[in-house]
């Protein structure tokens, strides 16, 4: 049975897509069978896989949401033999207001998803940066949620928020939510504060927090606009061994072989 893994925080510049996309596709390059959703209006994993938002035909997630295709209509190969999206459009912007007085309204992704869940290992949510109806139907559709954190001390302010609506998810419309773990982004070595902010992460959420720390990269940023997950455009990149060794991280917490 696959399992869906949400991508989430609230705040902006924290990696998230980074992470979606690179995750991804370093699980597709260890042999698992996964689709990406990228679930925000920017359309940034959608671009980040070579997939332009105005070429999708109309279909694409928001057509999903409001009712107007089904996800198996909407999955478009990527260069990775193992790795499929749906796309996104700047459209989903509106489903938000669509969908607001419907009274499935926080489970139409989850029952969306359910005739193709089974047809990949993994399916990864890329969450839009706000605690919108978009992003509660992800949290409501997933498994489990990987958070990427920067080490910056405002990033751990804006937690707190993202972690009440996490439990607001729980005792409502996915009580089966877990979190899966935390993922420290965009870490320097050289800064102290970034050094002292882990700590205190790991200190707070122990062994929830992945070992594997993604570190600062130049490679790593140029990646999305050449349309490549940081695994096909440097394959040598601390990138691309900082993402590989993630996805060998949630492999292991899932009991899954390598």
């Amino acid at each position: 049975m696959g399992k869906i893994i949400a991508i989430a925080n609230q705040k902006g510049g924290v990696g998230k897509t980074t992470t979606a996309i690179n995750l991804a596709a370093s699980l597709s390059i260890l042999e698992k069978k996964v689709l990406i959703i990228d679930a925000d209006p920017q359309a940034n994993s959608t671009s980040g896989l070579n997939c332009s938002p105005d070429s999708t035909d109309g279909k694409t997630l928001y057509e999903i949401m409001i009712g107007k295709v089904s996800a198996a209509e909407t999955i478009l190969p990527t260069e990775m033999e193992n790795l499929k999206i749906i796309p996104s459009h700047i459209n989903l912007v509106a489903a938000e207001i669509e969908i607001i007085d419907l009274p499935n309204r926080d489970h139409i992704l989850r029952d969306a998803l359910a005739p193709v869940k089974n047809d990949y290992d993994f399916i990864i949510l890329d969450c839009a940066p706000s605690l919108g109806l978009t992003t509660v139907n992800c949290l409501s559709a997933a498994d489990s949620v990987i958070i990427p954190v920067q080490p910056e001390f405002f990033a751990l302010e804006g937690l707190g928020k993202l972690l009440q609506t996490i439990r607001l998810v729980q005792s409502g419309s996915n009580p089966g939510l877990d979190i899966e773990g935390f993922v420290v982004t965009m870490f320097d070595g050289r800064t102290k504060v970034h050094a002292q902010v882990v700590a205190q992460l790991k200190e707070y959420f122990k062994e929830m927090v992945f070992n594997t720390i993604i570190q600062r990269n130049i490679r790593l940023s140029e990646a999305p606009s050449y349309g490549k997950p940081i695994v096909l455009y440097e394959v040598t990149s601390t990138g691309t061994m900082n993402y590989l060794n993630l996805a060998r991280e949630v492999l292991e917490r899932n009991n899954q072989s390598i």
